[in-house]
């Protein structure tokens, strides 16, 4: 794997370019997600490397992968405030289980929400900017310190998710961060057979009809055979939380 070294990492302008990511997406093709992130992390390809989990209803997952190859891996977790108790203590529970050892908990600016959202009610009327303070803001200024971060995002999930890659690069800012996808070829039956494989603990609430689960208030429980994200955000135009962004182009 030495020929991947070749991606240099540069102190100024961006960390990657769409260039990178194209490259990264072949010379990994044909890999299992085992052994891409084990590659990856080892050769140090992506900088500084982080991964994002919203300890939802899939998120034993990837966290499986990631404690497997490297347990330290920094997990950054943004606690909004608006959290179900129950994906709480599920957290804790999976960063125990797992023996992963380096939870970063990022929380939103108690000034900013006295000032935007001081009844706490925001996402009712305004779930954009609710969304943009709770989450966005914070996940934002926490990852001016990474290189690269891993997401859970699968390509069934919905049709914002059909078309994408392994290897993107952020569109979100301008510093060229990278964002890899390592369950975006994985259908529902992939996971399933995972979590029964590994014996891994499942979130509370998805035997209570919720596959997608986000903040309490924006949440819904799913009839069978809807968009398992179809709960999310119900009865507003609105797909994403704004971390990831629904117009995102692949490079293949």
């Amino acid at each position: 794997m030495n020929d991947l070294r070749a991606i240099d990492r540069i102190d100024t302008g961006p960390r990657f370019s769409d260039e990178d990511a194209i490259r990264l997406n072949r010379m990994f093709r044909g890999q299992d997600t085992r052994e891409m992130l084990g590659n990856l992390i080892a050769d140090g390809l992506a900088g500084d490397l982080a991964t994002v989990s919203s300890f939802g209803a899939e998120s034993a997952v990837l966290l499986h992968l990631i404690a497997q190859v490297a347990p330290d891996l920094p997990v950054l977790f943004l606690d909004t405030g608006k959290h179900f108790p129950e994906t709480l203590t599920y957290r804790d529970d999976i960063m125990g289980t797992l023996g992963l050892t380096n939870l970063r908990t990022l929380t939103p600016d108690a000034e900013t929400l006295a000032q935007k959202d001081e009844s706490g009610l925001r996402w009712s009327y305004d779930p954009d900017g609710c969304c943009e303070i709770r989450k966005v803001i914070p996940l934002a200024n926490a990852l001016s310190d990474y290189d690269a971060t891993l997401t859970g995002r699968k390509a069934f999930q919905s049709a914002t998710r059909a078309h994408l890659p392994r290897f993107e690069v952020d569109t979100s800012d301008s510093q060229g961060r990278l964002k890899i996808n390592p369950l975006i070829d994985w259908t529902a039956n992939d996971i399933e057979a995972y979590f029964e494989g590994h014996n891994l603990p499942r979130h509370p609430l998805v035997t209570e009809g919720y596959p997608s689960i986000g903040c309490g208030p924006c949440t819904n429980k799913v009839a069978p055979g809807e968009d398992p994200r179809s709960g999310r955000w119900k009865g507003w135009d609105k797909t994403e939380c704004g971390i990831h962004k629904p117009g995102e182009e692949p490079f293949l």
